[in-house]
């Protein structure tokens, strides 16, 4: 008889961080749909690139856990490595949660600029000018120490890089843009997913 992956523990605990990770995502688009939008940036190669980060994060986990088809890649962790992997994925759930609750309905899945936007400085955001990002880093390492499948652990990690190189700056071209000086003077007493050390600041 076959034992699929998705009835061992670890990769259920997994299951149950994914299905919260995506409810926060979903409660939180439904509150900011009807906004105006009035700069928005998305093209071919972040959409691709978006495509890409979803199999990494979502089908290749999926295959993993509900059929055989990626055993071939599965390897064996040390027994205390998926509590590591717990842990993460609980901070990494908190700083998501926190990251859009602090931006309210100033933020959105792409690129785009609202209506009366204001800059957010305050909450998670006090010392890191993306920690949505960092919380999707943190969620797709407690992923590959979670599963022990070198695809379905891993491509999420592997597959968000990309995206996170093409993004950010991006991002910070359309703040600044936006916010101009302000933004710059956030930018110098912020990092970008990690907070500077050393910092004293209000």
């Amino acid at each position: 008889m076959l034992v699929l992956p998705v009835t061992q523990p670890w990769n259920i605990a997994f299951l149950i961080g994914m299905f919260i990770y995506v409810g926060i995502r979903h409660v939180f688009s439904e509150r900011v749909k009807g906004q105006d939008t009035t700069v928005q940036h998305v093209d071919g190669l972040e959409k691709a690139l978006l495509g890409i980060v979803t199999i990494g994060s979502l089908v290749l986990p999926a295959l993993y856990l509900f059929s055989p088809w990626l055993s071939f890649a599965n390897y064996q962790l040390p027994a205390a490595v998926p509590w590591v992997g717990a842990g993460a994925m609980a901070v990494a759930l908190w700083l998501f949660w926190r990251s859009h609750a602090d931006l309210g309905k100033q933020w959105s899945v792409s690129l785009e600029v609202r209506a009366d936007h204001q800059l957010i400085t305050g909450g998670v955001y006090r010392r890191v000018r993306h920690p949505m990002y960092s919380a999707i880093f943190l969620f797709s390492i407690a992923q590959g120490l979670m599963l022990q499948n070198w695809l379905a652990g891993w491509g999420a990690l592997v597959t968000f890089v990309p995206l996170y190189l093409l993004r950010t700056p991006r991002e910070e071209r359309m703040m600044t843009a936006q916010f101009g000086d302000e933004y710059k003077a956030y930018m110098a007493k912020t990092g970008r997913i990690l907070p500077l050390a050393g910092l004293h600041g209000e």
